[in-house]
């Protein structure tokens, strides 16, 4: 029986949280340590580390050439998107290294690449993994190796005009029995922005107008549709993730949802950026049609990681339940607007009377310009903007004044 020396060999990553494992993106530093533990001295040739990252995708494809002939085809890609070696003990000049029993850390760290990454994916079809392997070389024995995963999240941040926009459509479609046509089922649904992020709420403002002979049900759902490509074949999953019934509506009838909220579940975020995998989210608002397909309306999504800023989310949560009533307010609106009355035609003669100051008797120097009627001199401060405001008392009190008693 061959005794093995090597009790322990593992990789350990450092972690910002004790109890989380850690999260990298594009540009961060990957550091920990490996841990060699040993029974008894052991003489070692290298220890080499090698950090990969991939996209893969793999499938089996059977196909049938007439009644006896079969053949399956296989379709595999791969994109490369880490690969870094280092060597972390190496013999010099062809001689060993002697390591004592015990616990031996050797510690390493290596940056990601800048350039976007994607996003650990595991999928049917494919996968997008990370991973440091540790290779433990010494003479006249195996290999020993080790391998540790790690997880990449590329952000995605939903606080971009792209991802703020309100996405909105019209859909239709005729109810049949057999060849005759039962009327028209429509629908037309909008949601305030593109980009939401896991545990958001999706208020659905949406109209259904039956004006068919037989009632329909209306439903919302989130669909995921993962995608995998490879020598020109696509290859898709898609998977409910989401959904929400509504009532019924009767025949020649119409309904309305003001903001019928669907909640998004823990999902993974999208992943747009990969040639070979794509992960994309869609909101679909259907309806059953007699007779006919469903009817189905699609407004896509995008699940980003970076929540929605605070002031973002009341700007875009008030345009999203007003902009519709407020149309007819920009309508009504004219481009120029028009200045204000003048006081003196919204006050009768007598107010007018009681508001204005006693004037002082005029002087003779003052007697050309007395001639000139007083709204002349108000026509030239119609239109002049209010003062600027100042934190500083342009008629401060006379320091002589004396302070008013409260009490008294």
């Amino acid at each position: 029986m061959i005794f093995d020396k090597v009790k322990r060999l593992a990789v350990v990553l450092d972690s910002p949280e004790l109890d989380a494992p850690p999260v990298f993106s594009s540009g961060d530093v990957v550091s920990g340590r490996v841990v060699l533990e040993l029974s008894a001295s052991c003489r070692v040739e290298a220890l080499k580390l090698h950090a990969e990252g991939s996209a893969r995708v793999h499938w089996t494809e059977s196909r049938s050439a007439g009644s006896s002939t079969a053949y399956t085809q296989n379709y595999s890609d791969e994109v490369e998107y880490l690969n870094r070696r280092e060597a972390l003990l190496q013999a010099e000049g062809g001689e060993l290294t002697l390591l004592a029993a015990g616990r031996h850390d050797f510690p390493f760290s290596f940056q990601l690449p800048d350039e976007t990454l994607v996003t650990s994916f595991e999928g049917e079809h494919g996968s997008v993994r990370y991973w440091v392997k540790v290779k433990l070389h010494r003479p006249w024995a195996a290999v020993r190796k080790v391998k540790k995963e790690f997880t990449v999240i590329q952000p995605i941040d939903i606080n971009t005009p792209a991802l703020l926009a309100p996405q909105a459509g019209t859909r239709d479609k005729t109810a049949r029995v057999w060849y005759r046509n039962c009327g028209q089922v429509s629908v037309t649904a909008k949601i305030d922005r593109k980009g939401y992020t896991p545990g958001e709420v999706i208020p659905i403002f949406a109209e259904f107008d039956n004006s068919s002979s037989r009632s329909v049900i209306p439903k919302a759902i989130i669909t995921q549709t993962q995608s995998f490509v490879a020598r020109g074949t696509q290859r898709q999953k898609r998977t409910v993730v989401a959904t929400l019934s509504g009532e019924a509506v009767g025949a020649r009838r119409r309904q309305t949802w003001q903001g019928r909220a669907i909640k998004i579940p823990p999902v993974g975020p999208s992943i747009l950026q990969c040639r070979i995998i794509k992960v994309e989210y869609m909101l679909r608002v259907c309806v059953g049609v007699p007779g006919t397909s469903k009817l189905s309306l699609e407004l896509p999504l995008v699940i980003g990681t970076i929540p929605l800023h605070p002031f973002g989310s009341r700007t875009s949560s008030v345009s999203s339940q007003y902009s519709v009533n407020l149309d007819w307010l920009r309508m009504a609106l004219p481009e120029q607007p028009e200045p204000p009355p003048e006081y003196s035609s919204v006050i009768t003669e007598e107010e007018a009377e009681q508001q204005s100051p006693t004037a002082p008797q005029p002087v003779d120097d003052l007697s050309g310009i007395l001639e000139r009627p007083l709204m002349a001199f108000v026509q030239e401060f119609r239109f002049l903007p209010p003062p600027m405001y100042s934190e500083v008392d342009p008629n401060p009190p006379p320091c002589n004044m004396r302070p008013r008693c409260m009490t008294c």
